[in-house]
């Protein structure tokens, strides 16, 4: 039986059926790719930084290493070759000493000042985490990677300071009692700039004998 209210000429109209629960449109499926692509990005750059900053960190703990072990052979020197002048100026080896394969050949403290060693060495010239020591090169098997260090930079100053507050360098062609050397690595980058990885700085003092 034909509903009274409904007018004789009005044609009825059925409603598309809802789409089911729980269905994803084309959008929807698109903002939820591109979420999850967003999240994937983020979690690999996280990644990425935590490598980089791993890898900073890895250098940063050899560089002090390599400083202190540099250093510690500095100190280990007489403060002045025998028959020098201990107030001599300027400071660093001389021709003989300047010869030699590396470092080998020197004897007081100020023949490190003016050293700088491209691709870390060792006392023999030898590339650091390769040589025995002894001017030779160690095991293969017990070697660092070739090359490892060929970005590494070594670099050495020595100058006098002054006696009453050796945190002031003297001007040139002034000499005191006491020196400072100090020690420094980087690292050379990709655009050519160096990278500061190491400092360490000593005072030492030189104690005139008894007259």
């Amino acid at each position: 039986m034909r509903n009274p209210t409904v007018p004789k000429n009005c044609v009825s109209v059925r409603r598309p059926a809802r789409r089911a629960a729980g269905g994803f449109t084309l959008v929807e499926a698109l903002v939820a790719m591109s979420i999850t692509v967003m999240a994937a990005s983020l979690i690999l750059l996280a990644t990425e930084t935590s490598l980089r900053t791993s890898d900073d960190a890895v250098d940063t703990t050899i560089a002090a290493g390599m400083a202190q072990q540099l250093i510690d052979e500095i100190m280990g020197q007489r403060y002045r070759a025998i028959g020098i002048d201990p107030y001599q100026y300027p400071l660093g080896p001389n021709s003989w000493e300047q010869q030699g394969k590396g470092r080998e050949r020197y004897d007081d403290t100020d023949d490190y000042h003016g050293l700088v060693a491209r691709g870390a060495k060792d006392v023999w010239g030898k590339p650091l985490g390769e040589g025995d020591d002894i001017g030779g090169l160690r095991h293969p098997q017990f070697r660092v990677p070739a090359g490892y260090f060929g970005k590494w930079r070594q670099e050495v100053e020595v100058y006098y300071v002054n006696e009453s507050n050796p945190s002031l360098r003297l001007a040139p062609n002034r000499a005191s009692n006491f020196r400072a050397v100090e020690v420094r690595i980087s690292r050379e980058m990709p655009d050519g700039s160096l990278r500061p990885l190491a400092k360490l700085r000593r005072v030492y003092a030189y104690v005139p004998p008894p007259i």
